[in-house]
């Protein structure tokens, strides 16, 4: 990404600022008299005496004298600053030395740039067009104290990879995009995205809308992003490869620093939490302080598919944000699942926009695009709907959390974030919202560290497994964090069956 010029000229003070520090007093050019000057002047001077430079003259009487010594060294005075007893100036590096000579000068300063300590990079909110931002109050989040980006935070995208693209990018061109695996069965045996879901997710993930013009950001822009591809270019996966990547995520935890995992994607096979092999999978990474958002799906009234039905994930539902800032025209999408599972849990937990949502695609050549050519947006973005595009808002904005709460539990993140949820929006309805729709600005701001999911029965594959954890033996909340391995779970009993991307929706 390219910086701008001020930004150039402002490292470049700065770096010579440090230089000079480390350098000390400077020499003075002749022994005559000593510069009364900042070190840098003097290194300037020696480097390039013809250079243009400001400078700030404090004087030592109230003589306008020196004012006219810098019309006699060819520069100009550019402001009375009374207040000091000073003035600043433009004139040569050389001159600027030799006015620092003069016995009348206190002192001569460089006129450096000032750096805001408040906000170490805003973002720019000018040209956002992406309404979701607003309507969750991410924005408010970003660049008003504690100014939370998703700095440091790791959040894996288990779905059908990440192609590398611009707005995984810092300013200083550090790609965000800090790993890559692959777990599928495809011909193509790289991590990059030929369908274009995970590359879209990602997007709204963490994209910071440099390829745009800062038009589509995501809700945590500068969040570190870990590709985990699990589905062919054809959008195709299996379970098996889903639990694989998860089991990739619980062992590189440490190492990427992985606090949230999102999956938009469900089971094709309606079952119990109990039985099956994704929900105990995403139970121990949650046991083991991962916070697991899923997406709801896209089957509307009573059908909830794993992992969105396991009682301790986060599983969102969509709504429909109409492209207003507004949440007064915010209606539930007709195609958001909730209802009861099979268990007599209660889903979704919460909700975020997810209609017409436009985020990187990267490549038009792709599955998705060549599918539905009309959603896409210029070259590089798409348009897209489902509780697909729902789920990652809410991971970005629990990564946003976390950066500000870095000691929060999976199951204090799920609290915090349900008790700050928005009910005050005319489309909320309990069965179909949940808690209401995500309010990052108020979740962040919130100080609550009770705990959700307290007396919840974890899934029986941990409990019965060839190292079965005695949940009786305790009290839920004693339970020690990673306390549940992988080899807790007896997998030769469960079966495997396929996932789709049927939390995305291409309905009218």
């Amino acid at each position: 990404m390219m910086k701008t010029n001020a930004f150039k000229i402002l490292n470049v003070c700065l770096g010579l600022l440090l230089l000079a520090t480390l350098l000390g007093p400077a020499v003075p050019v002749t022994g005559e008299r000593i510069a009364k000057a900042q070190p840098i002047l003097a290194q300037m001077a020696a480097s390039d005496p013809s250079q243009i430079v400001s400078v700030i003259v404090q004087k030592a009487s109230n003589t306008a004298s020196l004012e006219k010594q810098v019309s006699s060294l060819g520069g100009k005075v550019t402001q009375d600053l009374a207040i000091i007893n000073a003035f600043s100036a433009e004139l040569t590096a050389g001159a600027a030395l030799e006015l620092a000579r003069v016995e009348d000068v206190r002192w001569v300063s460089l006129d450096a740039p000032v750096v805001s300590t408040a906000c170490a990079k805003c973002i720019d909110t000018k040209n956002l067009a992406n309404a979701y931002i607003r309507t969750i109050r991410a924005d408010q989040i970003w660049n008003s104290s504690p100014y939370r980006q998703g700095t440091g935070v790791g959040v894996a995208v288990i779905d059908s990879g990440i192609n590398p693209n611009g707005d995984l990018y810092t300013s200083a061109g550090v790609n965000r995009q800090v790993a890559d695996v692959r777990f599928n069965t495809d011909y193509n045996q790289n991590t990059s995205d030929g369908y274009g879901h995970g590359t879209h997710v990602s997007g709204i993930v963490g994209g910071d809308g440099s390829e745009s013009g800062g038009k589509y950001i995501g809700v945590a822009p500068l969040v570190n992003v870990i590709n985990v591809k699990v589905s062919n270019d054809d959008g195709s996966a299996m379970l098996k490869d889903v639990v694989a990547g998860l089991q990739w995520v619980l062992e590189n935890k440490n190492t990427y620093n992985i606090r949230v995992v999102n999956l938009s994607l469900n089971s094709s096979v309606a079952e119990s939490y109990h039985t099956s092999p994704l929900d105990a999978a995403v139970e121990i990474l949650w046991f083991n302080k991962i916070v697991v958002v899923v997406s709801a799906g896209n089957y509307g009234n009573g059908a909830i598919y794993p992992p969105a039905n396991d009682p301790f994930v986060i599983t969102v539902g969509a709504t429909d944000d109409k492209g207003t800032n507004s949440l007064s025209d915010d209606v539930m999408a007709s195609f958001s699942a909730y209802g009861f599972t099979s268990d007599g849990v209660k889903k979704p937990d919460l909700v975020a926009p997810g209609a017409n949502i436009v985020a990187r695609l990267v490549n038009q050549n792709m599955g998705l695009a060549l599918a539905h050519p009309a959603n896409k947006v210029g070259d590089q973005y798409f348009r897209m709907s489902g509780t697909s595009m729902a789920a990652p808002m809410v991971s970005a904005a629990v990564a946003l959390l976390l950066q500000d709460e870095p000691g929060l539990t999976p199951d204090q993140v799920k609290y915090r974030l349900t008790a700050t949820a928005n009910k005050s929006w005319p489309g909320y309805n309990s069965p179909k919202s949940g808690a209401g729709y995500v309010d990052v600005y108020a979740a962040v701001r919130g100080s609550t560290t009770k705990s959700a999911n307290t007396g919840v029965k974890p899934s029986l594959l941990l409990t019965t497994g060839p190292a079965p954890i005695n949940w009786a033996s305790v009290g839920w909340n004693s339970v020690g964090w990673n306390t549940v391995g992988w080899n807790t779970v007896g997998w030769n009993t469960v079966g495997w069956n396929t996932v789709g991307w049927n939390s995305d929706y291409w309905g009218q």
